[in-house]
């Protein structure tokens, strides 16, 4: 879809109106991209000749005026940690802008993380000690553009608990993601990771409406369900536990990502891009989305 009408413009928000601390998740194995991350780390991965995949989550969230962001990792992060250090150093004396690298911490005995929602709750400290009123828990592992103080701002007009970025997907490729279903307020009534039959959308039986991976969380809501979690036997995944058991106690709501606006978009370039670079196709397609006269990102 291209930026082709007026009407999608909107207001953008000068700066966030609460204490907000992004935690970016960047462990991910990426097996699909062997032999790419034979000797690294999916979001360390090259891309379009300059950048690492990881590049795009920090560049969103300090073009969002979020500047306090611990990242996540585990499998063979020596590449992306030298990354980090080389091309995201800033923040000086102030102690409320950094991008820190967080190791595994073994506190679970030894163990690695064992889920997405594990990865946050063995570093919960870091929650408790920052006392933010919001979490951003973002992936790693996406190429696209967002300026997420439009989905702080939606979390805090329609005063959710958590808000989960959600975009229609085409039906035949829906499989591979978390499948939402939503009412008329954007409430999540419905929450599937990866289903075998994905639920189409009611508008529009050729899509379905999935997360990108992509939550905001009350800092106090998201302690809590963590604590819970942890007690709990389960694969402590945001996907297949965290947000499934939330949205049947707490206001969860969907954040269509169809409407962020990106400051600067060309009339040539898609609207509301976003891609899972998981495979080797859809990696090289998006590479080749940078190139020529008229890229489309």
């Amino acid at each position: 879809m291209k930026n082709t009408s007026g009407s999608r413009r909107k207001k953008i928000p000068e700066r966030t109106p609460q204490k907000i601390l992004a935690m970016i998740m960047a462990g991910g194995k990426g097996e699909r991209l062997m032999p790419l991350t034979e000797q690294r780390s999916k979001p360390s991965v090259p891309f379009a000749g300059t950048y690492r995949i990881v590049d795009f989550a920090l560049s969103n969230f300090l073009n969002s005026g979020i500047q306090s962001m611990y990242v996540l990792v585990q499998y063979r992060s020596q590449s992306l940690i030298e990354h980090l250090r080389r091309a995201w150093r800033f923040g000086g004396t102030n102690r409320q802008n950094f991008i820190t690298v967080v190791p595994p911490q073994m506190k679970g005995g030894g163990k690695w993380y064992e889920g997405t929602a594990d990865a946050i709750y063995h570093n919960i400290n870091l929650i408790q000690d920052f006392a933010p009123g919001l979490v951003a828990v973002f992936g790693a592992d996406h190429i696209y553009r967002m300026d997420v103080r439009q989905m702080i701002q939606f979390h805090l007009d329609h005063k959710a608990d958590v808000t989960v970025a959600s975009l229609p997907v085409p039906i035949h490729t829906a499989k591979g993601f978390g499948i939402i279903e939503v009412n008329a307020a954007h409430q999540i009534i419905g929450f599937e990771e990866k289903p075998a039959s994905p639920k189409a959308m009611l508008d529009n039986p050729e899509m379905a409406f999935s997360s990108m991976g992509n939550y905001i969380f009350n800092a106090n809501i998201l302690v809590q369900i963590l604590e819970q979690d942890a007690s709990q036997a389960g694969t402590h995944d945001f996907g297949r536990n965290i947000i499934p058991s939330l949205i049947k106690s707490k206001r969860v709501l969907a954040y269509d990502f169809m409407d962020n606006a990106i400051p600067g978009i060309l009339p040539y370039e898609e609207w509301g891009y976003w891609r899972d670079v998981g495979t080797l196709e859809a990696y090289w397609q998006a590479n080749m989305d940078v190139l020529g006269e008229t890229p489309i990102f």
